[in-house]
C-alpha cells in the first residue's frame, strides 16, 4: 500500500523499530497532549492506522482533535517506557515540529472506546464517531468482506451489472418508497426494495451471470436487523439448479468470512426446511450448540396424561438442568404460554434413570425409562416437553432452547447453515387464499407440481436461506421460467389473468421471448459484516444510518418540503404537515 501523499509519507499506526533513523512526517488528529514543563510535550497524534508517541522539545500549542502536521525523526523508546498495548509502542517520533491545519472544539465525547455514550449523541455528531477505533474497524472490516466476495464473484465468471434504482412498484411484500414524477404529475416511481424482477429480465436478455453489491430500500419498521436502507450481494445466473447457486454463494460468504477473521469457516451445513423445524424447531437454526428437538410422540401414544394428549409432542433436553429451582421450572412454564403452548411439562431426571415430576406419578416405569431413552437424557438433566401440533410444539421448544442454550453473539464458532425446500406458500390469508413463502416467482418442487390445484399448502419450492448462527444472512430460489407454470402458480394465489397482466405483463411477455431456467440469491450484506463484527445491532457497521424512528439525527431528516417544491411535483402537504 503506498502511504504517501503530498502532505505525509508514512501512517502513524505503522511505524515500528526498523523504522528508527528514518525521517517522517504525519498528519493525523491530536488524541492526548502531556506537557512536562516548559522544555518538553508529548502529542499522541492518530489516524486510521493507529496511534504514535511525539515527542517536542519545548511546548506545543495543539489540543484534542486538532488537526495537525508532524515532522520528526523515529526512534526507539527509552528502555522501559515501551507501551506494548500499542503496535507502534517499541517506538516515537522524536525532535517534532507540528504545524496546526485545523483547530477544534472539544468533542461531544471522548473518541475512545473506554466509555459508552448514549447512541443518539453518537448518531448527532456520526462524523466524531467513526472516529473512535471501534467504527473505524467495523467501516474498514466491511469494506474488505464486499471487496472478498467481490472478487468471488468475479473469479467465477460472473459480471458485475448495475439496475435501476427508479423502478416499477412490486408485489414482493413489503412497503416501497414512493418517488413522484415531476415530468408525468400524479405518476410515481418506487426505490426499489430488490433488483429482483430486473436481475431475472438480463437472464432473459442472456447475461448469464450477473451480480451486483446492490442498495434496495423498504419502508417497514425499524429494528436492531433491520434499517430503510441495506445493502446486498445480489446474484442470479442462468442453466443452473439449486446446487449451481448454493456453490457460487458458499464460495463468495466463505471469501467474505476469510477476509474479516483470517481464516475460513468450517463445513457449511445442509438441512431441508422440514429437518431445520424437525431438529431445531426452527428455519433459522444457530449450530454453536447442540440441544437438539426430539420427538415424543410414539412412546406417548395412548398415554392417559391429558396435557400430553397431543398430535406431536416434542422435547429438548436442556444437560444440568435438573438443579433448577421451582421459581425458575415456573417461569419456564409461563414462558412456554408466552410464546402460544398450553403449558410445558417439565421432568427431572434422577440418579436411578426416574422421572421427578408433577406429571411422574401419572406415567409408568416402562413409560419413563421410554422418556429417558428416547431423549438420551442423563441423570440430573431437565426434559421439557411440549405437546401441540406440530410446527407450534418444534416452534416454541425452537425458542425455549434458544432461552437456555444460545452463546452469546461473539462467542463459539461461525457455523454456516443453508435451509432448502421451503414450502412454497407459508399458509392462508383470511379470505382463504395461499400467501407465498417468499415471492409469486419461485420454482415450486418438480415433484410437487401436481399439488399446485389440489393441495397447495403442501408444495415444496425450490427456494434456500442461508443462515449464520441463528441469523438469516438472506434467501434465494430457483425463478420459474415458464409461463405455464407461472400462470398456474398467479391462480393458486388467486391471482386473475387480467391482474397478473396487468402487474406483471412485462416479466410475462419478457418469458415468451425465450427465458432459460435460472435462480439466484442475496446475502445481507449489514447482517453478514455484524455477524463477522460481534455487533449485535446493525447501525455499528453502517457509516450513516437511522434511528429506530427512522430518523437522521445527524441532517434533521426527513424535513418537510416547501409549498414550491411540492408545487413543481405536483404534490401536496397532507393535513399533517408542519
Amino acid at each position: 500500500m503506498n502511504e504517501a501523499t503530498a502532505m505525509r509519507s508514512r501512517l502513524c499506526g505503522t511505524l515500528r523499530a526498523e523504522d528508527a533513523g528514518t525521517e517522517v512526517t504525519l498528519c493525523g488528529w491530536v488524541a492526548h497532549r502531556r506537557e512536562h514543563g516548559e522544555h518538553l510535550a508529548f502529542v499522541d497524534l492518530r489516524d486510521h492506522s493507529g496511534l504514535v508517541q511525539c515527542v517536542v522539545d519545548g511546548s506545543v500549542d495543539a489540543r484534542g482533535e486538532w488537526v495537525v502536521q508532524v515532522r520528526g525523526t523515529v526512534r526507539r523508546r527509552p528502555t522501559g517506557t515501551e507501551n506494548a498495548e500499542l503496535g507502534t509502542g517499541e517506538v516515537e517520533v522524536a525532535d517534532c515540529v507540528v504545524e496546526v491545519l485545523a483547530r477544534a472544539e472539544p468533542p461531544p465525547f471522548p473518541v475512545d472506546d473506554r466509555a459508552e455514550t448514549d447512541e443518539g449523541v453518537r448518531l448527532r455528531h456520526r462524523y466524531v464517531d467513526i472516529r473512535r477505533p471501534r467504527m473505524q474497524a467495523n467501516l474498514r472490516l466491511r469494506a474488505r468482506v464486499v471487496e472478498a466476495m467481490r472478487a468471488a464473484m468475479a473469479g467465477q465468471g460472473f459480471c458485475e451489472v448495475e439496475t435501476p434504482l427508479l423502478w416499477t412498484p412490486t408485489p414482493e411484500g413489503a412497503r416501497e418508497f414512493a418517488v413522484p414524477s415531476r415530468l408525468q404529475p400524479g405518476s410515481f416511481y418506487v426505490l426499489p426494495q430488490s433488483p429482483q424482477i430486473a436481475k431475472q429480465l438480463l437472464m432473459v436478455a442472456g447475461m448469464d451471470r450477473y451480480f451486483q453489491v446492490a442498495r434496495c430500500m423498504r419502508d417497514e419498521d425499524l429494528r436492531a436487523d433491520r434499517q430503510f436502507e441495506f445493502t446486498q450481494l445480489d446474484v442470479e445466473m442462468s442453466f443452473v439448479g439449486p446446487e449451481d447457486v448454493l456453490q457460487a454463494v458458499t464460495e463468495a460468504v466463505v471469501a467474505g468470512t476469510e477476509a474479516a477473521v483470517g481464516e475460513p469457516p468450517g463445513e457449511v451445513a445442509r438441512l431441508t426446511w422440514q429437518q431445520s423445524i424437525e431438529r431445531y424447531g426452527t428455519d433459522k437454526p444457530d449450530l454453536r450448540f447442540a440441544m437438539e428437538l426430539v420427538d415424543l410422540t410414539p412412546v406417548l401414544a395412548g398415554t392417559e396424561v391429558r396435557a400430553l394428549q397431543a398430535p406431536s409432542v416434542r422435547a429438548v433436553v436442556h444437560a444440568g438442568g435438573g438443579s433448577l429451582g421451582r421459581g425458575r421450572l415456573d417461569a419456564l412454564v409461563e414462558r412456554a404460554k408466552a410464546l402460544g403452548a398450553a403449558g410445558l411439562a417439565w421432568f427431572k431426571v434422577t440418579d436411578g434413570g426416574g422421572l421427578d415430576s408433577p406429571l411422574g406419578r401419572l406415567l409408568g416405569e416402562e413409560t419413563q425409562r421410554a422418556l429417558v431413552e428416547t431423549s438420551k437424557a442423563s441423570p440430573g438433566d431437565l426434559l421439557l416437553a411440549v405437546a401441540g401440533d406440530w410446527r407450534h410444539a418444534c416452534g416454541v421448544l425452537g425458542q425455549l432452547r434458544l432461552d437456555l442454550g444460545r452463546p452469546p453473539l461473539g462467542e463459539g464458532d461461525r457455523r454456516f447453515c443453508w435451509v432448502t425446500e421451503f414450502p412454497l406458500f407459508e399458509g392462508l390469508d383470511d379470505e382463504g387464499r395461499p400467501v407465498a413463502a417468499h415471492h409469486p416467482f419461485t420454482m415450486p418442487h418438480p415433484e410437487d407440481l401436481d399439488l399446485l390445484e389440489t393441495d397447495p399448502l403442501a408444495v415444496r419450492s425450490q427456494a434456500y436461506d442461508l443462515v449464520l448462527n441463528g441469523w438469516e444472512l438472506g434467501s434465494g430460489s430457483i425463478r420459474i421460467h415458464r409461463e405455464d407454470v407461472q400462470r398456474r402458480v398467479f391462480d393458486a394465489l388467486r391471482i386473475s389473468p387480467e391482474e397478473a397482466d396487468a402487474r406483471f405483463g412485462f416479466l410475462l411477455g419478457a418469458f415468451r421471448y425465450g427465458a432459460p431456467p435460472h435462480g439466484g440469491f442475496a446475502v445481507g450484506i449489514d447482517r453478514f459484516v455484524a455477524l463477522l463484527a460481534g455487533e449485535e445491532n446493525i447501525r455499528e457497521v453502517i457509516a450513516f444510518p437511522k434511528t429506530q424512528s427512522g430518523s437522521d439525527p445527524m441532517t434533521g431528516a426527513p424535513k418537510p418540503l416547501g409549498e414550491a417544491e411540492l408545487r413543481v411535483l405536483g404534490l401536496r402537504a397532507g393535513p399533517g404537515a408542519r
